[in-house]
């Protein structure tokens, strides 16, 4: 009789139609494939219940968070490889259903089925959001912010460093610290905007504070900083407490459609518009160009996706949605541009740093990794599993091109004209 490994594998190339190039070590101490690849360790027959009862990423997610199902070696390289057979198929690719209609598929999954023993499915773990409908209400933004922001400041400083900026650095080499490329990111920002003292800048979605407390630090503004995250805000307001920064830095727990007390002379929306919705992205930006003053301008930093053939085809990300960015949506660059200039405003310089964030994310992936059972203490086995799995897939998906980060400067013209843009906008680089 085939041992576990050998007859796993052989089914899941059955079932895919493809070889796989990681090799599989199951719950019996067997294993197949290549000798020098990664090992996706089977852990147990729940994995396998797990992805008979939810085929595709969610599956391999439940499987994951659990603990049944995780890699030994190379991270990124069998992440590589599985990304080929579960997201990188295509908009072409068929269906579940029509695979089914293979009766070589259909026997594959027969086989798998009486490998997974008890038919009855397992409970999703329970870091899994129960899914809903995308309404971004204030009420649901607020439970999502909360899900994801409120695990706890201690594991933010364990993941981010110093620097407290959960957003991609921007890195003058790929020598440069984690810390430096985080300033010189803020520095980047607050020269496209052209702060100066005296202004006052609205920073939406202000995170742990590190914007705000950089612009009235460096440059002399006051600051608003507004977050729908309890935590966020104490810790943003003790480490401006710290910095003597309270007579110019005000940190509220605050949706930005509450705020009334424009106009601002410059905003700041960093890594916040993806929580913001498709269906909500215009009234996002009508706000924020109503709370700019004539000639203000606004730095959107956003990630983005690659555009669909059909756009209505578009689905949230499964694992993404279900685990870390509850109700998160992403948008092509392009898109993005057309909603802010239907808001009013005039869109002078798009710049893609996408190569920045994959540098970011592996540096944060290396923090996880370096004190995981301080990591693990401060959230949950579970928790930590999905941060290693998100941000090591997503440092992926930046150096392949499946997502990419932009930052937009747009401006509130005046009716006369004056942008008040220099005629050489990358005077910052």
């Amino acid at each position: 009789m085939q041992d576990a490994a050998l007859r796993l594998k052989a089914l899941m190339e059955q079932l895919l139609g493809t070889p796989l190039q990681v090799r599989i070590r199951a719950w019996d101490g067997s294993e197949a494939g290549p000798p020098d690849a990664p090992a996706l360790v089977v852990r147990n027959r729940r994995a396998l219940r797990r992805l008979l009862w939810k085929p595709g990423e969610l599956g391999l997610a439940r499987a994951w968070v659990a603990g049944d199902l995780t890699v030994d070696g190379d991270l990124y390289a069998a992440l590589d490889q599985m990304a080929e057979l579960v997201w990188d198929r295509g908009e072409d690719a068929r269906s579940l259903g029509e695979a089914l209609r293979d009766p070589e598929v259909r026997a594959a999954v027969r086989g798998l089925v009486r490998m997974a023993g008890a038919p009855l499915p397992p409970a999703p773990p329970r870091e899994e959001v129960r899914r809903r409908t995308h309404l971004h209400t204030k009420r649901s933004d607020r439970r999502a912010i909360s899900h994801h922001y409120d695990v706890g400041n201690d594991f933010y400083e364990l993941v981010l460093g110093p620097s407290m900026v959960y957003s991609c650095a921007y890195w003058e080499s790929a020598d440069a610290t984690l810390e430096d490329a985080q300033r010189d990111k803020l520095e980047l920002i607050a020269r496209k905007l052209d702060l100066k003292p005296g202004m006052r800048l609205l920073d939406v979605g202000c995170g742990w504070g590190s914007m705000a407390i950089h612009a009235a630090r460096e440059h002399g503004v006051s600051v608003v900083g507004v977050t729908l995250s309890q935590e966020q805000a104490a810790y943003a307001r003790k480490r401006v407490a710290g910095e003597g920064l309270t007579d110019r830095v005000e940190i509220r727990v605050q949706d930005y459609r509450d705020v009334t007390d424009g106009p601002y002379d410059a905003i700041s929306s960093i890594g916040m518009a993806e929580h913001v919705g498709s269906e909500r992205y215009l009234e996002y930006a009508r706000t924020l160009f109503a709370l700019l003053k004539p000639g203000g301008r606004l730095l959107n930093h956003q990630i983005g996706r690659r555009p669909r053939r059909d756009e209505s085809a578009y689905e949230v990300d499964e694992f993404i949605d279900a685990y870390v960015f509850p109700d998160g949506e992403l948008a092509p660059i392009g898109g993005t541009v057309t909603q802010l200039e239907n808001a009013g405003f005039e869109v002078r310089d798009v710049e893609s740093i996408r190569e920045h964030y994959a540098l970011t994310l592996r540096q944060w992936v290396a923090n996880l990794e370096a004190d995981w059972s301080h990591a693990v203490r401060l959230t949950s086995p579970g928790r930590a599993r999905v941060w290693r799995l998100y941000m090591a897939a997503s440092a992926l998906a930046f150096e392949r091109n499946r997502i990419g980060v932009n930052q937009v400067v747009a401006v509130r013209t005046p009716e006369s004209g004056a942008s008040g843009m220099p005629l050489r906008a990358r005077t910052w680089n």
